[in-house]
């Protein structure tokens, strides 16, 4: 192949990756439409945490300098969903790898990222979805933006997505390892000591010493306050450094995350026909 026509042989191997991945997406999409069920309560959970938290418990939460505790909850509840609904993608691939289908799409002539491309974009859609759902209900219950409209989708679509993405990899990378959709439930239990050992709900200063700093350093704690900050309703204290620097490292750990589990599925996946 020579110099001048290898571009264009890169640009069809991706225009192919690229078509092949969209391909898997909209299976994804059909399954939604034959079996909507799931995807309607993996939409309506989040709302329904969030009501209960604003409405049932919110009486009894303080804020941080005073103020409207949903206007604290509604970001934290936004992180949150990025956790949730993770067990669907992973008892997907669970299922696949069972089921002998990602066996018989290897065998295939579709580009070999494709599945798992394919898989984690009807995630994300899924997710940004979600939060479009989740903002709405804040907004009904009263809550607002205070910062520019510019910041607000960097929350929104920024930081929140991001780590979504990096929460993915490593479901996708879990899923593989446990192997069967019933070790999945085992493993997305976990998922639930991490979400709610942060800042989401109350703030790390209200928790014992040790706990208030696992909570500060906790990767979901970051994206919250970043997120919270970008809303114009910071609603912590300052003095600790991560509360400071909270934008850097809603940045830094999701970059971290996918730098460890991205590799690592991509690796696992490929591992499975040898």
């Amino acid at each position: 192949m020579t110099t001048a026509t290898y571009p264009a042989a890169a640009r069809g191997r991706l225009g192919r990756a690229a078509t092949d991945s969209w391909t898997m997406t909209r299976r994804g999409i059909a399954h939604w439409a034959r079996q909507p069920a799931q995807l309607v309560v993996g939409l309506v959970f989040p709302v329904m945490v969030l009501l209960m938290f604003a409405y049932f418990l919110g009486g009894g939460m303080t804020v941080p300098g005073g103020g409207d505790y949903k206007e604290y909850l509604v970001p934290g509840m936004l992180t949150l969903t990025m956790a949730f609904g993770l067990e669907s993608t992973m008892i997907a691939v669970t299922q696949d790898l069972n089921k002998g289908v990602i066996d018989r799409f290897r065998s295939m002539p579709i580009a070999p990222s494709a599945v798992l491309v394919g898989r984690s974009v009807l995630d994300m859609l899924q997710s940004a979805l979600g939060l479009l759902i989740l903002i709405g209900t804040g907004f009904a219950m009263g809550w607002r933006w205070h910062g520019s409209a510019g910041e607000a989708v960097a929350a929104a679509a920024g930081l929140l997505l991001l780590l979504r993405f990096a929460m993915l990899w490593l479901g996708i990378h879990l899923a593989m390892v446990a192997g069967r959709p019933e070790m999945v439930q085992a493993v997305q239990v976990l998922i639930w000591p991490v979400g709610f050992l942060s800042n989401v709900f109350a703030s790390p200063e209200s928790m014992p010493g040790w706990l208030g700093v696992i909570a500060d350093w906790n990767p979901m704690s970051a994206t919250a306050t970043a997120v919270r900050e970008l809303f114009g309703r910071p609603g912590q204290g300052g003095g600790s450094w991560p509360t400071d620097h909270a934008q850097l490292l809603a940045v830094c750990w999701p970059l971290a995350l996918l730098a460890v589990f991205f590799p690592l599925a991509v690796g696992r996946y490929q591992g499975l026909s040898r």
